[in-house]
């Protein structure tokens, strides 16, 4: 019997949305780009979409140049590039107009993008099937995007009938996004054969983060059900909060009988050593360390990776407030531990009681404030529900699309006593055409619309940002940022283990060929060396001697400084025992 063949992706944008704040520059992914071709195993990259052209105003840098530039390698190599598409909030966090969202598509089938995937994070098709008629008519493939959660109104007989009608409306692939890998792989592979036995014909990619554990198993049942592609991660940027590792993806599938492409290790290690060099430069500055680790606690609450760090970073913004009112009420302070732990409880309670939005930019946000808010109203001994904006409203509303689920009674009856409506109209209806005014700014300013009107686009998706963009002020905010970085990780503002991570980046470790007893000087007992500071900063040459380990038989053999460079970190210390392959210090061989 022929083996079924799996396609992988490379989700190179997602990667680092998932695990930090800014995405690699334009000189950074077209280093990259041709090494990604090179490892020969993917049929498709994701190259933009998302927060990647707002992110690259933010620090100054013009995202139409950056994606022309990182999809032109791939084009040139026959590889599919694939951008990531909120539906009506098109590349933002809050609803777009249908003339801007139309220009999108004809903006970024000239730059060179293929495939966009469009989800909509409540899965109202209403969201979803005008932007599939719009890719189509600009020539992009449509792939209609089921966003993936784990709760009682969520079978899959329900994405089996959102997926039909996003078939019936054009959509020839289906993306199965599960954002937060909460989705049960039974359930996966459920939906999956039922979209396929009845549209064999439709391709389907299955799109899941690592962060509580379940995404290998997903992978597999997703296949095995007769999915076609799978979004898979490189080091140094998979696992945690992230995607599983390509090696593994296509090691599991290889040894369950699939025919998969074999990986280029070479051009492997050269992509994992660029993009380490990548976050060493800047974007490892703005990386939460927590997003490197998986947690099963995500099951219950179902928050996405991709979010993790900016609620990490709200959770201790908001700690010292919440403590401050326990103690001045006379109650034991937080720690951030049962704080984190409380924050998710309480979005699993928040979530049924909102509908059960699919937790995914931007409902994830808005049910995370909700709870957020709530847990500093109960340290003030206010209600719950007391501190909503208007874009929460927005989406309890329905002015955002239809929610999966019945809004509870309590939040009903606080939005009458409020004078708010609640609407069942096309959400896009809200959201009259705009484009008109921004040409004519545009030409009171005497910017140009640029080469296919992609500047056009850019200012009117991204108002703000482009302003500050043109003006300069983004750049200089941007290095007024990453210095304030560089200045906390000197001044030890990063935890121990953050300040391990940016030592070791760059750094070779130096480890034991066997077991044994390491001694930095001969003669001297474990109090010899009492500090490591003497060492740390020191040159050393290729080869040149590092230090002794005395092995079970006594002898003492010399260790060389590997390929030389800056020791930066020392893990053996004086009459320390190692095993063999244990770590004994780091040595940054590009300072050498």
């Amino acid at each position: 019997m022929e083996k079924r063949r799996i396609q992988f992706s490379l989700v190179y944008r997602d990667m680092f949305q998932s695990s930090g704040k800014f995405q690699p520059r334009i000189d950074q992914l077209e280093r990259i780009a041709p090494v990604i071709v090179k490892m020969g195993c993917f049929s498709r990259v994701e190259t933009n979409g998302g927060a990647f052209e707002q992110v690259n105003l933010m620090y100054g840098e013009n995202p139409n140049n950056a994606v022309r530039a990182f999809t032109k390698p791939f084009k040139e190599a026959g590889i599919k590039t694939h951008m990531l598409d909120r539906g009506l909030n098109g590349l933002r966090m809050f609803p777009v107009p249908a003339d801007v969202r139309r220009l999108m598509y004809k903006v970024k089938h000239a730059q060179g993008t293929d495939i966009t995937r469009i989800f909509c994070g409540l899965n109202d098709v209403r969201n979803i099937i005008p932007s599939i008629k719009y890719a189509l008519e600009a020539g992009m493939t449509p792939q209609g995007t089921l966003c993936i959660t784990n709760s009682p109104i969520h079978t899959a007989e329900y994405y089996a009938n959102i997926a039909e009608q996003l078939i019936q409306a054009g959509a020839p692939e289906i993306c199965l996004k599960d954002m937060a890998g909460i989705g049960q792989p039974a359930m996966l592979g459920q939906l999956t054969r039922m979209i396929k036995e009845k549209h064999p014909e439709v391709i389907i990619q299955y799109h899941g983060h690592s962060g509580p554990g379940l995404s290998m198993a997903s992978i597999l049942e997703v296949c095995r059900n007769g999915a076609d592609i799978i979004d898979t991660a490189i080091e140094p940027l998979s696992w945690g909060k992230v995607h599983p590792d390509i090696i593994s993806v296509q090691s599991m599938l290889k040894h369950a009988g699939f025919d998969v492409p074999e990986i280029n290790m070479e051009a492997y290690m050269e992509a994992r050593k660029l993009t380490q060099e990548f976050i060493d430069d800047f974007l490892g500055y703005f990386m939460n360390a927590n997003n490197k680790l998986m947690s099963s606690l995500l099951l219950g609450c179902g928050l996405p990776g991709g979010m993790m760090g900016s609620m990490m970073a709200d959770l201790t913004g908001m700690m010292g407030a919440i403590n401050n009112n326990r103690v001045a009420k006379g109650e034991a302070p937080f720690t951030e531990d049962a704080l984190l732990v409380k924050l998710f409880d309480e979005v699993a309670y928040v979530w049924p009681k909102v509908g059960y939005p699919p937790l995914v930019t931007p409902f994830s946000q808005y049910v995370k404030n909700i709870a957020l808010m709530n847990l500093f109203a109960e340290s003030k001994g206010n209600p719950r529900y007391s501190m909503m904006d208007n874009s929460i409203w927005g989406m309890i509303l329905g002015k955002s699309g239809k929610l999966p689920g019945e809004v509870a009674p309590e939040i009903v009856e606080l939005a009458k006593q409020k004078g708010l409506e609640f609407t069942d109209a096309d959400p896009q209806s809200y959201y009259p055409d705009e484009l008109d005014r921004f040409r004519k700014e545009m030409q009171e300013n005497g910017w140009e619309f640029g080469e296919d009107d992609e500047e056009l686009f850019e200012f009117a998706m991204h108002e703000a940002q482009y302003r500050e963009y043109k003006s300069g002020s983004a750049k200089k905010r941007f290095l007024a940022d990453l210095q304030k970085e560089k200045d906390k990780a000197l001044a030890g503002g990063l935890s121990y283990e953050e300040v391990c991570a940016i030592k070791h980046a760059k750094a070779d470790a130096i480890v034991a060929p066997e077991k044994g007893t390491i001694m930095w000087e001969i003669g001297g007992g474990c109090e010899c060396v009492k500090s490591i500071e003497p060492y740390i900063g020191k040159k050393y040459k290729e080869g040149e001697f590092l230090c002794y380990i005395e092995n079970d038989y006594g002898q003492i053999i010399e260790l060389p400084a590997a390929l030389g460079g800056v020791l930066v970190d020392i893990i053996a210390k004086q009459g320390s025992h190692v095993m063999k392959g244990d770590v004994i210090a780091y040595i940054d061989r590009t300072r050498s």
